[in-house]
């Protein structure tokens, strides 16, 4: 693997148990029988479903399809994302009984934003990285 997505896959890895705190904590809710509002859970579980799944897809296709190294770093913004719209599922819905998401919730926003940005530039790269072998 190129060391630019060397360094992406290990900081990736190191997202993994932020997931895994997150898994670990909706087990919790689930089985305890919470104080949390239907909207907390809601955000919760979507918050954990965002993690990682985009980052780790988007390594593996940069990496396989050998593209420039230079051009390896758009999978940063990709692993922006995973850690900004979880954050926003999260941290917006910080409290007692909440019924409707706080501020944070423009994390999730950025992070959309970011991700949108990032794969139009991962898609572009996988396209002219292909193109370039024809």
């Amino acid at each position: 693997m190129d060391p630019v997505l060397t360094i992406v896959a290990g900081a990736t890895v190191l997202t993994v148990i932020g997931i895994l705190s997150g898994g670990t904590f909706l087990l919790r809710v689930a089985t305890r029988g919470s104080a949390f509002s239907p909207l907390q859970k809601a955000f919760f579980r979507a918050g954990h479903a965002h993690a990682g799944v985009l980052v780790i897809l988007c390594l593996l296709l940069l990496d396989a399809a050998a593209a420039a190294p230079a051009l390896q770093w758009t999978a940063v913004g990709v692993l922006a994302s995973a850690l900004l719209i979880p954050g926003g599922f999260f941290l917006s819905v910080l409290g007692r009984d909440v019924q409707k998401p706080g501020r944070a919730i423009a994390l999730l926003w950025a992070g959309a934003a970011v991700l949108v940005v990032a794969l139009l530039a991962v898609g572009t790269v996988l396209i002219a990285t292909g193109a370039g072998r024809l």
